[in-house]
C-alpha cells in the first residue's frame, strides 16, 4: 500500500460501499424465474419411483427428489426490484385439478421427460391466463407451443425406459413464482405460492418446501429454499 504522504504511514483501505447502494445494486440485479407447479409427497415418491425405474447410461443425470416439477412459464431474467410488482400481479383464478402423466419419452439432447397424452383443459385455462397475466405486466410469453413435463433425467441420450410402468396422477391445487440460483450450489428459490381461491402467500417464518412439508427457515438448505423476506 503507498505510504501516507504527512508521516510514512500506511494509508487505510478503501471503506466498503453504503449500505443502501448496495441495497440498490442488489434491487437492479437480474433474477432468473419462472411459474412452475411442484408435487406434493406422494406425487413426488410416484414421480422417483417412475424415475428409479429407468436403466440409466453412464454420465446421465437424473433429477434430484426436490427439484422435480412442471415448468408453466419461463419469465427469464428480470430486475429483482420487480420481484413485488411481478408476486402480486401474478395471482390468477383457477380449480383445483387432476394432472395424469403417463407419457414417458426421450427429446433432443438427451431429455427424459414424463408428460401427458392429454393435457388437462384446466392445466391449460392456467397456462393461458398466466400469460395474459404476463403480458399485462409488460411482459412477453414465450412463443413455443406449451407442452407440459416433468423433466426426469438429463444428458440421457440411450437410456432404456421401463417395460410396463402405472401412470402418475398428481393432483394440482397450487402454483408458484421461483427463482432459478445460479451462485453457489444453485437450486431455486420460491418467492411466491398461489393456491387455489387463495391470494399470494410470501415466505414466511415456516419455509413450505417442494414436498409439501413444512420447517423452519434456519433449517432449509440448497437445492430449495423459500424466501422469508
Amino acid at each position: 500500500m503507498p505510504d501516507d504522504a504527512a508521516g510514512g504511514r500506511t494509508a487505510s483501505r478503501p471503506q466498503r460501499p453504503a449500505a443502501p447502494a448496495a441495497a440498490a445494486e442488489h434491487a437492479a440485479a437480474g433474477c432468473r424465474l419462472f411459474l412452475a407447479v411442484w408435487p406434493a409427497v406422494a406425487e413426488r415418491d410416484a414421480l422417483l419411483h417412475r424415475q428409479q425405474q429407468w436403466s440409466w447410461p453412464p454420465g446421465a443425470a437424473a433429477i434430484a427428489g426436490e427439484r422435480l416439477h412442471l415448468t408453466l412459464h419461463f419469465l427469464g431474467s428480470l430486475p429483482r426490484q420487480r420481484l413485488a410488482e411481478l408476486g402480486n400481479g401474478l395471482q390468477v383464478a383457477f380449480e383445483p385439478f387432476e394432472l395424469v402423466l403417463d407419457r414417458a419419452e426421450i427429446w433432443p439432447n438427451g431429455l427424459v421427460v414424463l408428460r401427458s397424452g392429454s393435457p388437462a383443459a384446466a392445466l391449460q385455462a392456467l397456462h393461458g391466463r398466466l400469460g395474459d397475466a404476463l403480458r399485462s405486466l409488460g411482459l412477453i410469453p414465450e412463443r413455443r407451443r406449451f407442452r407440459p413435463h416433468v423433466t426426469l433425467a438429463r444428458r440421457a441420450a440411450g437410456s432404456i425406459p421401463p417395460v410396463a410402468a402405472a401412470e402418475v396422477r398428481w393432483q394440482v391445487n397450487s402454483y408458484a413464482l421461483v427463482e432459478s440460483l445460479a451462485s453457489g450450489a444453485g437450486g431455486y428459490l420460491v418467492h411466491r405460492r398461489y393456491g387455489c381461491g387463495h391470494r399470494a402467500a410470501p415466505g414466511g417464518d415456516d419455509a413450505f418446501l417442494t414436498n409439501g412439508e413444512t420447517r423452519p427457515n434456519a433449517e432449509l438448505s440448497p437445492p430449495l429454499r423459500d424466501a422469508s423476506g
